[in-house]
């Protein structure tokens, strides 16, 4: 129920002096507190609260750990289980004008399996985000860092879980030159990072990241009857991944504080978000992340943002971001363990304090459905704690079946937006296409050299067998020359018998010289015979 006052949030029986409660909605966006043990009514009192916002016109983002939410989308029935009790609990706190109604929900799903998809874009994540989704350590965080400042300089789009992974594999190739540039890049650091992609892949991480991603203004729409849509996300799944679950809200948070513009302290909030189990958010969290949460949290009010941790203990919230919910309802806590008792003195300091109330005792005897209330009021102090029936919720207690969630989706107003998803070109794909183009090039480069040695051995061949031609044809010519200088048959003939009349002429002739030398007849003496024999052959020597 919605009036003047605000949202209802409950009261006392009737007859009571307490006056009932209400959520000023001038002061809903300074944050909140849903806490209390399993089975003490957590789920009723957020759905309630959830379905007045929307009431309100004001949008809502709830995740839906158990199912149990999906039930907003469809009216309470007086014939369902416990309509009587909640037909009777409405009465007895005077809560007027109780009904049964629905709400104006949209399905979400990170698996789009019950809802539609919810992406991001790897860049829009983050190194942050992403360090402390993959539980990386500091080196390797700072290598994740480089991953991103190298996809900046490049041009390169980091979309989806491929983008990095190429990206990665990109800074391992280049790891010496980014070390010179940014510090150390190891090939060991890359590997490791790498390995817990793989492992985030497994977990169903894959569907996260992508396009089209989202857009935040679909969060923020009001129905034709001015009612603010309730986003409700399959939380059942995503669970099993606690730490996917646990940053992807907390990348909403910053996405919300990144696109709103600031609005300081409206007459409502332009949306709330519930974020249940929320010790998720912080278990192992690093400093930096708590830190990051607390800035969030701290400056998102402006934007008109109001943030609702919903979790069982409340000590699981970090004192500093607990400071900030001004908004609390406290559901019974048991007083079993030290770490509850603990958290029991806890609760009971951060409440202003009611002189008629013992809340650490209190606490522990709440039923389910009563809680502990203390809100902002008009002039932004803490109302003082009161014990309190929580008010009934008009919808259904309990999921939707398959076949409801399938008419919810198909006529939801996003209905066709992101059911597809889009892979455009982006790092991965640039990055391909380079190395295909450089395995060319150094194809191309090696056949043109392998080209190259082929025209060189043919030119060799070629000038060899040129040389060779040469040569044999210097041979043929010279052959041809002496063959010509020889002479004929003829001339061969007229020499011999030159030659042998010529001998003969200067036989003749070397006998009458002879003679005519040494004084001569025929007389026959060793001097003169070995004389004329030695003038003889000279003689006949020239006449050959």
């Amino acid at each position: 129920m919605v009036d003047g006052q605000g949202i209802f949030l409950g009261g006392s029986p009737s007859g009571s002096s307490i006056d009932p409660q209400y959520l000023n909605l001038r002061r809903a966006n300074r944050h909140g507190l849903i806490a209390g043990a399993t089975g003490t009514g957590k789920t009723v009192t957020l759905q309630g609260i959830a379905e007045n916002f929307s009431a309100a016109g004001v949008p809502v983002f709830m995740a839906d750990v158990k199912g149990d939410l999906s039930g907003m989308a469809m009216a309470g029935s007086p014939m369902a289980k416990n309509a009587d009790k909640l037909v009777a609990r409405a009465a007895d706190i005077g809560m007027e004008g109780f009904g049964w109604r629905d709400n104006p929900v949209i399905f979400w799903d990170l698996y789009g399996e019950q809802g539609h998809p919810i992406r991001t874009t790897v860049s829009e994540m983050g190194p942050l985000l992403l360090a402390r989704l993959m539980n990386l350590n500091e080196v390797q965080e700072g290598v994740l860092n480089i991953a991103f400042r190298l996809a900046d300089e490049e041009g390169l789009l980091l979309l989806d879980l491929g983008d990095l992974q190429a990206m990665l594999v990109h800074c391992a190739e280049q790891a010496d030159a980014l070390s010179a540039r940014y510090g150390n890049v190891s090939k060991a650091s890359v590997g490791s990072i790498q390995r817990q992609l793989l492992q985030l892949e497994s977990q169903g991480g894959g569907h996260f990241f992508g396009e089209p991603a989202l857009a935040i203004e679909d969060f923020l729409g009001v129905d034709d009857q001015g009612r603010g849509y309730v986003n409700i996300l399959a939380a059942d799944k995503l669970m099993q991944s606690p730490k996917l679950y646990a940053t992807f809200l907390l990348w909403l948070l910053s996405e919300l504080f990144e696109v709103l513009p600031e609005v300081g302290d409206p007459d409502k909030p332009k949306l709330v978000f519930f974020f249940d189990e929320a010790h998720l958010l912080f278990d192992d969290a690093p400093k930096a992340l708590t830190d990051k949460i607390e800035q969030v949290v701290r400056l998102i009010r402006s934007k008109g943002v109001g943030v609702y941790f919903v979790t069982q203990n409340p000590i699981d919230i970090p004192e500093d971001v607990a400071g900030q919910l001004g908004n609390r309802v406290q559901h019974a806590l048991r007083a079993f363990t030290p770490r509850d008792q603990k958290a029991i003195a806890a609760a009971a300091e951060t409440f202003r304090i009611n002189p008629d109330l013992d809340v650490a005792r209190v606490i522990t005897e709440l039923k389910v459905g009563e809680a502990l209330v203390s809100v902002l009021q008009e002039d932004g102090s803490p109302s003082i704690v009161q014990r309190t029936l929580i008010a009934p919720p008009g919808s259904r207690l309990g999921p939707v079946d398959a076949r409801e969630r399938a008419l919810m989706l198909s006529t939801s107003p996003v209905a066709g937006k992101y059911d597809e998803a889009i892979d455009r070109e982006s790092a991965e794909e640039i990055l391909a296409a380079r190395a295909d183009a450089a395995i060319a090039a150094a194809g191309a480069a090696k056949a043109q050299v392998e080209a190259d040695k082929a025209a060189a051995t043919q030119a060799k061949l070629e000038a060899r067998q040129r040389e060779a031609e040469a040569r044999d044809n210097v041979r043929r010519q010279a052959a041809a020359e002496r063959e010509a200088a020889k002479p004929g048959a003829v001339e061969k003939a007229l020499q011999s018998a030159t030659r042998a009349a010529a001998s003969s002429i200067g036989r003749q002739i070397a006998n009458e010289v002879g003679r005519a030398v040494l004084g001569g007849g025929r007389r026959r003496g060793a001097s003169g015979g070995i004389a004329g024999q030695l003038v003889r052959g000279i003689l006949g020597g020239l006449f050959k």
